[in-house]
């Protein structure tokens, strides 16, 4: 009688190749994998949109005889209290009727700190819900 039996080996644990102990790596133990940590630095562009992807191409996990994978990080906007970012920067300000008919100069500061005035001059008719424009004050376009 003639019997044959497959079983796993228990020097390569089923792997195929066989290191001595004296040329095993110290760091891996002959497994080809190190555990590392890297730092990555990521350049978020001025004018950068919400969901905006910035792709690392061949960063992630790397093993012998696998393709490494890419990093992507996807940008998480936050939101200001005070503006809201569409096209342009837009911001509501209340104004009194007294400063419609007799002007006005409201200081407001920027999202880099700067002070903006607001002007409006005596007899300059404002409307309900006019836009007054800022230029060259808004958010960067991409």
């Amino acid at each position: 009688m003639v019997q044959k039996i497959q079983s796993l080996c228990m020097k390569c644990q089923g792997h195929g190749e066989q290191i001595s102990p004296k040329e095993r790596c110290k760091s891996c133990n002959g497994r080809k994998i190190v555990q590392e940590k890297k730092i990555l630095e990521v350049h978020i562009d001025k004018g950068m949109k919400d969901g905006q992807k910035i792709t690392f191409h061949g960063e992630g996990d790397q093993e012998p005889g696998l393709e490494p994978g890419d990093i992507i990080i996807v940008l998480d906007q936050k939101y200001h209290a005070i503006f809201a970012p569409l096209e342009d920067l837009f911001m509501c300000m209340d104004i009194q009727l007294v400063e419609v008919l007799c002007g006005f100069q409201k200081s407001m500061s920027t999202l880099a700190n700067q002070t903006i005035v607001v002007t409006s001059h005596p007899g300059q008719t404002v409307k309900h819900e006019v836009i007054k424009c800022v230029l060259n004050e808004g958010m960067t376009i991409y």
